[in-house]
């Protein structure tokens, strides 16, 4: 299951939208919330990154965002 992750590079600073970046991961679970956790656990574990939000893609939304040039999955 693909999953988009929202982070801010700093988690000195407050968040603003303006600099919210994200970033996706393909994880092996069809449970959404599990795939949440661990996709949390693996931004911790990996990265100084403030996630913000955490959000599962439907087949539909990754063939949408696929077709974008700054399209590419995360592996840590």
């Amino acid at each position: 299951m693909l999953f988009k992750v929202f982070y801010q590079e700093s988690k000195k600073r407050s968040p603003k939208r303006e600099t919210t970046h994200s970033l996706y991961l393909e994880l092996d679970t069809t449970d959404v919330r599990q795939g949440v956790i661990q996709a949390r656990e693996i931004m911790r574990d990996n990265t100084d990154y403030h996630v913000e939000f955490v959000d599962a893609i439907s087949d539909e939304q990754a063939a949408y965002e696929r077709e974008s040039d700054g399209f590419n999955i995360t592996t840590f």
